[in-house]
């Protein structure tokens, strides 16, 4: 521990800080897939796999109520792609180069060297699957070691118990709830905070890589040993 001259405790010294860089990439690729800056190419693709009603429920702890038609969901993509924070990506599997979902970094704050995944929107095929996986290591890897950030964030609603089950696994570490910290659809929102800091994210990305080795799956693609961090 360090001390100033007044006998406080205080903390580290960051030698010759720099500013992390904003996002700014048309894609990451994996094996298993890839993350591509959106685009209106990616509307026809996502729409009948986000917007159909029998998907309703994963928009329950989004920003936005269930879209169903056509010309609300390309205004949403039009309005996401200009968008420099959040700065959104479409989930692209590379074997099929189907869209299979969309994510974002937020809250992007240089100064503080922290941001935040989030607006993480699976359509049914994407969920379960390695590429569910792969794209958070690809997105976690371009944080740390392109961009440079210190601080990784996950958030959720207290209540959304697959998103913080998902946060622990991918090797968040539950921080605490925000309570009151948020009203949304006319309700209540406590925020559950979850994070990766930069010293913690080389063991992390061992363990990614080693999950998504192909050595890990059987011949009909299910896991042989979990991905858990926590």
């Amino acid at each position: 521990m360090r001390y100033n001259t007044f006998n406080q405790p205080i903390g580290d010294e960051i030698e010759s800080f720099k500013e992390p860089n904003m996002p700014s990439i048309d894609m990451l690729e994996g094996k298993y897939s890839k993350l591509e800056h959106l685009n209106e190419s990616h509307i026809d693709q996502l729409f009948p796999l986000l917007c159909s009603s029998e998907n309703d429920a994963n928009w329950t702890y989004l920003p936005h109520e269930p879209i169903h038609d056509k010309a609300s969901f390309t205004q949403l993509i039009e309005e996401r792609i200009i968008s420099k924070d959040p700065y959104f990506f479409a989930i692209v599997d590379k074997e099929t180069h189907q869209a299979l979902g969309i994510m974002s970094l937020l809250r992007i704050n240089p100064k503080a060297s922290t941001i935040e995944v989030g607006h993480i929107h699976y359509s049914s095929l994407l969920k379960r699957t390695r590429i569910a996986t792969e794209i958070q290591y690809l997105l976690a890897q371009y944080v740390f070691e392109t961009l440079k950030y210190r601080r990784y964030e996950w958030k959720c609603d207290s209540y959304n118990a697959p998103s913080k089950h998902a946060a622990e696994r991918l090797g968040f570490k539950y921080e605490g709830t925000f309570r009151q910290a948020l009203v949304y659809k006319g309700r209540n929102r406590d925020t559950n905070w979850f994070s990766i800091i930069d010293k913690e994210w080389p063991s992390i990305k061992k363990q990614y890589e080693e999950w998504l080795d192909e050595s890990n799956f059987n011949h009909d693609g299910t896991q042989i040993n979990k991905l858990s961090m926590n």
